[in-house]
C-alpha cells in the first residue's frame, strides 16, 4: 500500500502513510508523526530520530523531515490546527496512552466529512495542547545565587552586570555558573526564559505589545525577531 486510503485522507496527508517512507518535506502547519504499527528512522531538520509502536513526535510548521519504515510497518502523520504547536521545534512524546487512543479512534471510524474530521482533530489538539509545557525546556541552576537570578530573569530588563552586582557576584562568574549547571550560556538562557513568558502571554490572546512588556521586551518588534531567531516562528501564529 503505498498512498494514504481516500476515507483517511481528509485528516492524513497523502504521503503520510507508505510501506517504505517520503524523501524530504515540510508542513506549513503543526504535524504529527505517529506510528501504529512496526517502526519508523525518521530525519527531522538533520537530526535523527527512531520511533517504536505507539511512539511519536510532534513536529512545528516548516520543520523538514524524512523517513523510512519497516516493512508492515503502519504510519499515521495527520495535520493538527495552526495553534496546536509543539513546546520544541522537534518534540518527542514517546507512547502517550492518549495519542494513541484517539490515533486508534481514527482508523476504526475512517471520518469522510469535514465536520467528522474536525471531531478527532480537535480530539488530538486537545491531548496534545495538555501535554505541552513551556516552548524551550530550561534546566535550572541549583547554585543558591543561580538559581535566585534564574528565577528573575524571565521578567527582568537589567544588564547581566546589574543583576550580578545586586546579587554580590561577578558577572563573569555568573556566566560560568550558568553554563556549568545547565550547559547553556547565559544569555541564551535568558532569551529562552523571556521568549517561554511571552510565548504563554500570546498563546492566551494577548497582543504582541503586552507579551513584549511581560517578558521584559521594550518593544514588540524586538519579541517578533527574536521569536523569529530563537524559535522559528511569527507571533501572529501563536496567538491565532
Amino acid at each position: 500500500m503505498d498512498q494514504v486510503p481516500g476515507r483517511l485522507a481528509t485528516i492524513v496527508p497523502e504521503n503520510s502513510i507508505r510501506f517504505l517512507g517520503h524523501d524530504t518535506h515540510t508542513h506549513s502547519e503543526p504535524h504529527l508523526v505517529y506510528v501504529g504499527a512496526g517502526s519508523a528512522r525518521l530525519a527531522i531538520d538533520g537530526e535523527h530520530v527512531i520511533l517504536g509502536v505507539h511512539e511519536s513526535v510532534w513536529l512545528a510548521p516548516n520543520v523538514p523531515h524524512s523517513a523510512r519504515y519497516s516493512p508492515g510497518s503502519l504510519v499515521l502523520g495527520p495535520i493538527l490546527s495552526p495553534s496546536t504547536l509543539p513546546p520544541e521545534p522537534v518534540h518527542r512524546l514517546g507512547s502517550i496512552p492518549a495519542v494513541t487512543a484517539v490515533m486508534t479512534a481514527i482508523l476504526g471510524a475512517a471520518p469522510t466529512t469535514d465536520t467528522e474530521v474536525q471531531v478527532f482533530r480537535a480530539a488530538l489538539d486537545d491531548v496534545l495542547t495538555r501535554l505541552r509545557g513551556p516552548w524551550f525546556s530550561l534546566p535550572a541552576p541549583t547554585h543558591p545565587v543561580a538559581a535566585a537570578v534564574a528565577r528573575e530573569l524571565p521578567f527582568s530588563s537589567e544588564s547581566l552586570d546589574q543583576i550580578a552586582a545586586r546579587h554580590g557576584i561577578s558577572g563573569r562568574h555568573l556566566q560560568r555558573i550558568f553554563v556549568s549547571e545547565t550547559g547553556i550560556a547565559f544569555r541564551q538562557w535568558r532569551v529562552r526564559a523571556r521568549l517561554n513568558v511571552a510565548i504563554g502571554r500570546l498563546r492566551e490572546g494577548a497582543s504582541v505589545t503586552h507579551a513584549a512588556r511581560a517578558a521584559g521586551y521594550e518593544t514588540g518588534s524586538g519579541l517578533r525577531k527574536a521569536l523569529l531567531r530563537e524559535a522559528g516562528i511569527d507571533a501572529d501564529a501563536l496567538r491565532r
